[in-house]
């Protein structure tokens, strides 16, 4: 179905983006057999003109962080000159990405800064509390693949004051953080207990990357996407799946990561062959599969994959006329006001505004933009006890205008920001996809 030029016109820039991203990657990224961490010849498109680092969060709380221009192409100048190590400083960037985004000339300071980032973890002492502790929070779904076994027990456990001191102490992980709740039944088991896709189609096919945030802890947001999708007539799919690798991006643990991103490649290649779609309900995970996993991988498929991954809504307004949905249906009471944060991870791939320009035209809701600063979790940097400070001071803003908003209910696609959204303000945080399935379902 067609919409209006403008938002056609919007559409088509931020998705040829995509592909312009996806082309430079195939094109700049070696064969493993060749592959080194050195991404000295990118730094030369660096002209100084520090529009990352006037973007960069941490930079504006953190006086001792040098800033994304000194961790990416200024750090491989000077390993061109000297083959000097990796500064130690690069574990303080928070892998928010607003660097790529400000940057004019193109230059790829996220791969430059996840690429030094392991580069630097791999000569990191393997028993410190820093590298435990950081294997641990980049390896979330392990654990709670086990946690959710147990749900009940699990969250008293981990919300017990004593367990919050001790992780604090011999971890290093900050106890002013609440443990995310898992949830009495995943996802994954509510989908096999319903009895996997209930449409089969031939032209509407998607394949579901939720991720294990939504799996473990919030499967509501998931069950709202498989029937938003199913009311739009598409056959939906979960295929086995590892976390997409970003909290492993962001701690430098690039060999978990490698494995991950190869398994998932594997899983969703096969799936795309088969004529399904890639659709993902969290930012951060479309962003893993289809910018960085082509920059730092080239598992066959890796491109075709990155090719035929979106976000959710992004995927229905492109797809189906989801602007018109939402204009003749309305929201009763539920969601009266919201107060709309997005992500840093929406904001890299152009899709910061469309739950803004989706809702107001929805009756029953009134949405409000909080502004464009960062959260300030960044995944797991706020969870970390020498950060948490600076978490809360980068989220400072976001937390003003929440207040200051009509909305007492949050909203946004990033379950991190949720979780920082909720503890700043003490707000109920939605999804997108919730209010949508409302609306539409």
């Amino acid at each position: 179905m067609t919409k209006d030029s403008e938002t056609d016109h919007d559409h088509t820039d931020h998705t040829t983006d995509r592909t312009d991203r996806v082309a430079t990657a195939e094109a700049t990224v070696p064969p493993s057999s060749e592959r080194t961490t050195d991404l000295r010849p990118g730094a030369d498109n660096c002209y100084k003109c520090t529009a990352c680092d006037t973007s960069c969060p941490v930079a504006e709380v953190d006086d001792e962080f040098p800033g994304p221009k000194f961790q990416g192409p200024e750090q491989w100048r000077l390993k061109r000159s000297e083959d000097t190590d990796i500064d130690e400083s690069i574990t303080s960037c928070s892998n928010c990405m607003r660097c790529d985004s400000a940057c004019p000339s193109g230059v790829p300071l996220s791969q430059m800064h996840n690429t030094a980032r392991g580069e630097y973890v791999e000569g990191m002492s393997k028993l410190s509390r820093e590298y435990v502790r950081n294997r641990i929070l980049a390896n979330y779904g392990r654990l709670a693949r086990i946690g959710s076994r147990v749900p009940r027990l699990t969250n008293f456990v981990m919300s017990n004051r004593v367990t919050k001191w001790f992780n604090e102490r011999l971890l290093g992980i900050a106890s002013e953080r609440e443990f995310p709740a898992f949830a009495t039944q995943t996802f994954g088991e509510w989908y096999e207990e319903r009895g996997g896709p209930q449409i089969e189609s031939e032209d509407r096919r998607i394949a579901y990357f939720h991720g294990d945030y939504s799996n473990f802890n919030t499967p509501e947001v998931a069950k709202a996407l498989v029937r938003v999708f199913e009311a739009f007539g598409y056959e939906v799919v979960v295929p086995e799946q590892r976390c997409s690798g970003t909290p492993m991006f962001a701690n430098g643990m690039l060999e978990d990561a490698r494995r991950a991103a190869e398994f998932n490649v594997d899983t969703l290649s096969a799936l795309v062959e088969e004529g399904y779609d890639v659709v993902c309900s969290c930012t951060s995970c479309s962003m893993a599969l289809r910018q960085e996993y082509p920059e730092l991988f080239d598992f066959e498929g890796t491109e075709q994959v990155a090719a035929h991954t979106y976000e959710a809504l992004e995927y229905l307004r492109l797809h189906e006329d989801l602007d018109g949905a939402l204009s003749e249906s309305e929201v009763d009471g539920e969601h009266p006001e919201l107060a709309y944060h997005a992500p840093c991870h929406a904001r890299n791939q152009g899709l910061h505004r469309q739950a803004l320009e989706l809702f107001r035209e929805l009756d029953g809701v009134a949405i409000e933009d909080v502004g464009d600063s960062c959260s300030g979790i960044s995944g797991t940097y706020g969870w970390k006890s020498e950060k948490y400070d600076y978490s809360m001071e980068i989220a400072e803003e976001m937390f003003e205008h929440m207040e200051d908003a009509d909305g007492t209910t949050g909203l946004t696609e990033c379950p991190t920001c949720a979780m920082q959204m909720e503890h700043g303000t003490g707000y109920e945080i939605d999804h997108p996809l919730e209010v949508i399935e409302k609306a539409v379902v």
